[in-house]
């Protein structure tokens, strides 16, 4: 097998390049690599779009978060849609060992296959073409024995070659098979004029001279583009252009029937992410007619239930990555519809249209990582994928969990992929409110409203949110008097400013968190009832620490981590030490788990921390516990059950003894109790 990079691999160990969280990208080349002067890189059509979208298209802030990227992972590679890219450049080093002895430095090569398991390091990004998607930058790349690299065309516009290359790989999945079924009519559904226009190129030479070809934009993202424009683009490549709103697929099919079009289709390549276009692949397609999905994140399964609904046997296909010896083919069909390329560009320029945003999802792997968000557990996993899968949802949601367990990650999940990322998302702890400041906190202020207003007077928190979301953490504890206020905005979408006449409109997402269940507020009369039901169109429950115990594994070693670089020295766990801090119930969660790995890396002096260390420091905490948790029980209510609180603190510290004993004997002993006692008391708190 040819080297394929294995020895870059930087976290977590005994993962490829391609699935690791990150990679050595240091310049110096190891056997059978190669480092490649980069001119520039496609990027891949969803890490683009999110990108752009999570920097609210500008340019500088682009540009931040790809250097971020690569400088958190040593590789181009978005942890929110788990694609990357690929690039141009110029050959500057050769290991001697390397195996392939068909390039030489200084030859230019283009990458076939994905960035995301190749090491980069980018110095600075001179421009971006939006259009295509494209940076150009210095830097390098290494690559590998088995990276796919081919010579770079002569004569050839780099971002056509680099944008066509990026979908070779489905291109000629779709083309072999059309060849082999000689199909009467194609449709291709998508909203990018590029990627459609390749996509007919294609087609168009495949079949016979009766194959007819028909597109359908999604109208949303080709509002701005005139339809003149795209039937001269189109011309000789696509027989009939349709609109259709993707978003609402049966009035989208209904419109398309009266354009002209009942009859169905036998094949439909289906480059769109919208939710709705797998409804519209469904309807148009003929029974056992072939459905391809240009790339995994094209709803491949919401297509296979779509065509179960509608009782039809389809054959789907779901295309993406390396198909051996197709660049050849690439290059001649952008030779062939390289004015085609130049009109987009042009219609391109006059319109304002933005780049589409996309859905983002998550693959799973082990480790998981989304940005700084780190799990192993399945519980976890779940979690994150019911939260990415309600995030595509405009609706208000309540996160619901104990103090510490990671709320704000979760909302910072729901925000990046929402249809609103790139938005304002306002976070706001309400227990920090003034009672009598909450309505103007809310919702502003005129000038002169009141003594000692600013005077210009004061956005609120709505206004700050507007078309974006607003996150109010311990929504508990606002008082009922201004739950009332803010139920009114949310069944309203207005308000007014304290002192002001004039009625302000608003379209913000409201997430709210609680680490009371609202519900039980609701039943003791502290939470308005019809407040919580306008909030609780869904609910996430984030589970404790002591549910998803695989976390702590990842989540404490993650921690080291950054303290070790935090203070430049170099510090590890014992597998011991894990195992103690794994066994441990966490009351405080990840906030408590992050504080004791951050003591345990000031008091260690050694480089390993031991189990002993962690065991002395976890026993102080266990004493804590019992003196918190009483002050809590006192605190939060108004009677307390004696009986209640003596059995909890009496199963922790039986718990504690166990664990630090290791026998009933050794532990009956330490608590100055009969061993048949302590032993009575383990079955009785099934310990």
């Amino acid at each position: 097998m040819k080297y394929f990079g294995i020895n870059r691999v930087k976290e977590p160990l005994g993962t490829i390049p391609s699935s690791a969280w990150s990679l050595n990208n240091e310049s110096k080349l190891q056997k059978g690599e190669m480092r490649i002067a980069l001119d520039l890189i496609k990027l891949e059509n969803s890490n683009f779009d999110q990108i752009c979208s999570a920097a609210g298209y500008e340019e500088s802030k682009i540009k931040k978060l790809i250097l971020d990227t690569i400088n958190k992972r040593g590789k181009l590679h978005n942890p929110y849609t788990e694609s990357g890219g690929v690039f141009c450049g110029k050959i500057e080093e050769i290991s001697e060992s390397f195996a392939d002895d068909s390039f030489k430095v200084g030859d230019e090569v283009v990458s076939l296959t994905s960035m995301a398991g190749v090491p980069i390091h980018i110095e600075s990004i001179e421009a971006i073409d939006y259009n295509y998607g494209i940076i150009w930058c210095t830097g390098y790349a290494i690559t590998f024995e088995a990276t796919k690299l081919a010579p770079k065309a002569k004569d050839i516009d780099a971002r056509q070659l680099l944008y066509t290359v990026d979908e070779e790989g489905s291109i000629k999945d779709v083309k072999d098979i059309l060849d082999e079924h000689n199909p009467k009519k194609v449709g291709i559904i998508g909203s990018r004029i590029l990627e459609m226009l390749i996509y007919s190129g294609m087609v168009r030479q495949c079949g016979n001279d009766a194959l007819e070809i028909i597109c359908i934009f999604d109208s949303n993202s080709t509002a701005d583009i005139k339809n003149t424009d795209l039937s001269i683009i189109f011309d000789g490549l696509a027989d009939r252009i349709y609109f259709a709103d993707m978003a609402a697929p049966l009035e989208a099919l209904q419109q398309i029937k009266n354009d002209g079009l009942n009859e169905g289709v036998d094949v439909i390549i289906n480059l769109e992410d919208v939710r709705g276009a797998e409804t519209i692949s469904a309807l148009l397609i003929k029974k056992k007619g072939f459905l391809f999905h240009s790339g995994v994140k094209k709803n491949v399964v919401q297509s296979i239930l779509a065509t179960d609904c509608v009782g039809k046997e389809v054959i789907i296909y779901s295309l993406d990555g390396y198909a051996a010896g197709v660049y050849d083919y690439a290059v001649d069909l952008v030779k062939r519809i390289a004015g085609r390329f130049r009109l987009v560009e042009k219609t391109l320029s006059r319109s304002k249209r933005k780049i589409k945003t996309d859905e983002t999802s998550v693959k799973t792997r082990e480790p998981k990582f989304i940005e700084d968000f780190i799990y192993m557990s399945p519980v976890t996993a779940a979690l994150v994928e019911n939260t990415l899968n309600v995030a595509k949802y405009d609706c208000n949601v309540i996160i619901q969990g104990e103090t510490g367990v990671g709320k704000e990650k979760i909302l910072n999940l729901l925000h990046q992929n929402s249809p609103r990322k790139g938005k304002p998302c306002i976070k706001i702890n309400c227990a920090t409110i003034q009672e009598n400041l909450a309505e103007s906190e809310f919702f502003g202020y005129e000038k002169g409203a009141f003594t000692g207003a600013h005077a210009g007077g004061k956005e609120g928190y709505f206004e700050m949110a507007n078309n974006g979301t607003l996150f109010l953490d311990e929504i508990g504890t606002l008082p009922l008097s201004m739950q009332s206020k803010l139920l009114r905005v949310l069944q309203e979408n207005s308000y007014y400013r304290v002192g002001g006449t004039q009625q302000k409109h608003v379209n913000v997402r409201v997430i709210c968190a609680n680490n009371i269940p609202l519900k039980k507020l609701v039943d003791e009369g502290k939470f308005r009832e019809d407040l919580y039901y306008r909030l609780n169109i869904c609910l996430l429950e984030v589970p404790p620490l002591r549910r998803r115990k695989e976390d702590i594994l990842c989540l404490s070693e993650s921690f080291l981590k950054n303290y070790s670089k935090k203070y430049g020295i170099e510090k590890r766990f014992s597998e011991e030490a894990l195992e103690k801090l794994q066994g441990y119930h966490w009351p405080g969660n990840v906030r408590e788990l992050e504080n004791t790995v951050h003591r345990l890396y000031i008091s260690e002096n050694r480089e390993v921390i031991s189990d002993e260390a962690v065991d002395s420091l976890l026993d102080d905490n266990v004493y804590n516990d019992v003196v918190m948790d009483l002050k809590k029980e006192f605190k939060t209510e108004e009677k307390i059950d004696m009986n209640k609180i003596l059995e909890e603190q009496e199963k922790l510290i039986i718990e504690y003894a166990l664990k630090k004993e290791k026998t009933t004997r050794k532990a009956a002993d330490f608590l100055g109790i009969p061993q048949a006692t302590l032993a009575r008391k383990k079955v009785k708190y099934n310990l």
